[in-house]
């Protein structure tokens, strides 16, 4: 039997959708490339703005190099439904120390594994989306997202 054709949604809708799942999922998966070969891994990110997402690392972990090598990524966020948003974006290192100074103070983990803000360990990255979609569980088909 075949699936039925989805009725379209209008971009405002979409919007508000994908902004539902990300809120919803709190350890999206990002993407990365080292070398040839993509890896995945679940993060949790420590900032959202609409879709400019903020991921705190480690200097030590192997994505600080792929992202050094190649700062194109994505992140998939999935909710209790299955419907999905991929994220495809540019990190970049956060380096405004007002904002860095924000994310500290609203991130009570950090705080408790890094004793400072200035640890040397610590990188939080930007990722600025050039492209969001996403797709209902059933429909099989993704919606661009206005950004």
């Amino acid at each position: 039997m075949t699936q039925p054709t989805p009725a379209p949604l209008d971009p405002a809708q979409v919007r508000d959708l994908a902004l539902a799942v990300l809120a919803a999922d709190r350890f999206p998966v990002l993407a990365t490339i080292d070398g040839d070969q993509p890896r995945v891994r679940p993060v949790s990110p420590v900032r959202t703005d609409e879709f400019t997402v903020y991921v705190a690392n480690l200097r030590m972990y192997h994505k600080t190099a792929e992202i050094a090598a190649n700062p194109r990524v994505e992140l998939c966020y999935m909710d209790e439904r299955h419907n999905q948003v991929r994220l495809t974006g540019r990190a970049s290192i956060v380096t405004d120390r007002p904002l860095l100074e924000a994310i500290w103070a609203a991130n009570p983990l950090m705080r408790q594994y890094l004793g400072t803000l200035d640890n040397p360990a610590l990188i939080v990255y930007r990722i600025d989306p050039t492209q969001v979609r996403y797709m209902q569980e059933w429909a099989l088909e993704y919606w661009e997202v206005p950004v």
